[in-house]
């Protein structure tokens, strides 16, 4: 059980575990009190990864989902926190990318999820977009009995906001299609954890390409997110994005939350 009163739950894109494990950008980690660190984009080719090796004071439990593809998609969940049960959705990730990590506790689950991009073509966008439906529809389902956390990459921008307004109009990750199923979570009871507590500020992106030097210009996405259900709401303590942790063309994102009442 842990003592502290709040959660702390950080979720990061790191694209590459090995490539970010050579930079030493998991560093500041060591000088955090983190109680759930979600990494996607780990791109880990086996299980061989000795993850304990990231951190100086490792954490007690390490959790990977990794792609049938080699150097690609993934993830993995660090935590010191005793979770009843993993599962990786299977059949919702149907092309076993590694793209999810379902961490079951009494009443509450908290997920650790990558989702597809849709720009490469028109296959690939209807995919994403399947995914969306299937993933939403097994939280509803588990919303009836259990309070969820979403953490991960959505790869979604949105609303305009969310994008900086000279890229709004490439639509790549943007489609009308995309927005309306992220929207979808949202008309579900879904609570968008950053918005909630720092409504329409400006300026706050989590996707920066390199080869655009857009995190100099300030000129990226917010596509990264964690959503809560609607009963966690009362509970949220704060959001955030940390935009001065470098070694991904990702910032990561987090939330601090009560969860007292669920005996962590």
């Amino acid at each position: 059980m842990k003592k502290n009163e709040f959660i702390k739950i950080i979720s990061w894109n790191i694209n590459g575990l090995r490539s970010i494990q050579k930079k030493k950008a998991l560093k500041w980690v060591d000088s955090e009190t983190i109680d759930f660190l979600c990494l996607q984009e780990t791109k880990l080719s086996n299980n061989k990864f000795n993850h304990a090796e990231l951190f100086q004071k490792p954490f007690l439990h390490a959790v990977s989902n990794i792609s049938s593809k080699k150097g690609f998609s993934g993830t993995s969940t660090y935590t010191n926190i005793y979770h009843l049960d993993i599962d990786f959705c299977k059949e919702i990730d149907l092309e076993n990318d590694g793209r999810i990590i379902k961490h079951k506790f009494k009443d509450l689950i908290i997920f650790n999820i990558y989702f597809p991009n849709g720009k490469l073509n028109k296959e690939r966008l209807e995919y994403k977009l399947n995914f969306y439906k299937a993933f939403l529809e097994h939280c509803l389902n588990l919303k009836k009995e259990n309070s969820i956390i979403i953490c991960g990459d959505f790869n979604t921008a949105h609303t305009n906001l969310d994008l900086k307004s000279t890229k709004i109009y490439s639509k790549k990750g943007f489609t009308d299609l995309e927005r309306k199923m992220f929207n979808a979570f949202l008309e579900a009871g879904f609570i968008d954890t950053f918005r909630y507590l720092n409504g329409d500020i400006p300026g706050a992106y989590t996707l920066f390409p390199y080869r655009s030097k857009a995190r100099e210009k300030n000129e990226g996405w917010r596509i990264d997110y964690i959503l809560i259900s609607e009963n966690l709401k009362p509970y949220l303590k704060d959001a955030f994005i940390l935009n001065n942790i470098l070694g991904s063309d990702h910032s990561p994102i987090g939330i601090e939350i009560d969860l007292k009442n669920f005996n962590l």
